[in-house]
């Protein structure tokens, strides 16, 4: 592939909001950007949406960056790079850290279409030129007036970060809006079995979903869970790879799985779970992450896949951003988001904007 230098770059974008959950409050979006630049001057853009604190998994954007600029990028053979889809055997030799790795992929996916022409949805054999948008809604004070507005944009699904013991109430808040909204709750893992009971009573509000009810791992007390419940589990922080994709489903742990790029470690794994989950009749949906527009692109090419049979946390830019980094920003109209179609991830940077969130630089030139 002819990669000449990758650059990485340390931004932060301010919330228009702050973001609740019960791990922490955000005000601010820290993101590690990623360009694969080639000798005939095509740039490649992909995005490592590790937060800054460990809260939602063990990295953050300091360790990615430590990870990238000592270990990973260093042992890639990038002379060698026939397709995206190599850098996974190239990736073995350093454990974990899948968020660091789904950066350095995503800038080389984007950079490969580039140079093919071709949209990365077209690469990749995404079907559908439109995706149905999804809201995740923080622990906030104006929860009624958030989904009003969000119904009003057409929004097809509304996921409820939840506090244990509040969540009956957070629900009855949505449906009071309009008790047909498709409803899940997200609990990131903050249950333990002792509040199977109460999860159970959660029934009777036919939800979409109950996203990760225990600590990340436990397949045991999931598939415990979802033998009692009416209401699918779905899993997200548990399914770290393809592995445990189909760990979990022999083990009848969930009848979901949020699909998220980065926390499975690049595209390339994405795709495979996909296209194992379909095989098994296991719909999925793309998790979001808070991030810029660079990682939404390449959200909304991965969601194109026919497998992505529910709405994922696939919003506007403006959703968390005063201004993003691309350029159209990405809009919801009527409820749904057209896939972009142009060359790569079909976004333009803004590279005068990127470069006035950039915090800190690190260049590293490839030979050979």
């Amino acid at each position: 592939m002819d990669i000449k230098k990758i650059v990485l770059r340390h931004i932060k974008l301010p919330l228009t909001v702050p973001f609740r959950t019960h791990q922490g409050t955000i005000t601010d979006r820290s993101l590690i950007i990623v360009e694969a630049h080639d000798a005939e001057g095509w740039c490649g853009y992909g995005e490592v949406t590790a937060f800054s604190e460990p809260f939602y998994t063990y990295e953050t954007t300091s360790t990615a960056w430590e990870i990238l600029i000592n270990f990973i990028i260093p042992q890639t053979p990038f002379g060698e790079l026939e397709h995206p889809s190599d850098l996974s055997k190239n990736f073995q030799s350093v454990k974990g850290h899948p968020m660091a790795k789904a950066g350095l992929e995503g800038a080389i996916w984007d950079l490969f279409s580039k140079k093919q022409n071709v949209s990365l949805r077209e690469l990749i054999g995404g079907t559908s030129e439109t995706v149905r948008a999804g809201a995740v809604l923080s622990l906030s004070d104006s929860l009624e007036e958030d989904v009003k507005g969000l119904k009003d944009s057409g929004y097809q699904r509304y996921k409820l970060k939840v506090n244990l013991g509040q969540e009956e109430e957070l629900i009855k808040k949505v449906q009071k809006v309009d008790a047909d909204l498709p409803i899940m709750i997200d609990a990131n893992g903050m249950y333990s079995k002792d509040d199977i009971p109460h999860l159970i009573e959660l029934d009777q509000y036919g939800l979409m979903m109950i996203e990760q009810p225990f600590q990340a791992g436990d397949f045991y007390l999931h598939r415990k869970l979802q033998k009692q419940l009416k209401t699918p589990i779905c899993l997200d922080e548990s399914v770290m790879s393809f592995h445990d994709a189909k760990q979990a489903l022999e083990l009848e742990s969930c009848k979901v799985i949020n699909v998220k790029i980065s926390r499975v470690g690049g595209l390339s794994e994405a795709i495979k779970i996909h296209d194992y989950c379909l095989e098994k009749g296991i719909p999925v949906w793309c998790g979001g992450m808070v991030e810029s527009g660079i990682s939404k692109a390449h959200n909304l090419a991965l969601a194109s896949l026919p497998n992505f049979t529910i709405p994922g946390d696939l919003s506007s830019s403006s959703r968390y951003f005063e201004k993003d980094i691309i350029k159209p920003e990405i809009e919801v109209v009527n409820g749904m988001i057209k896939v972009p179609d142009q060359p790569g991830i079909g976004v333009e940077v803004d590279e005068g904007y990127l470069k006035e969130v950039t915090l800190d630089v690190h260049q590293v030139h490839v030979y050979g």
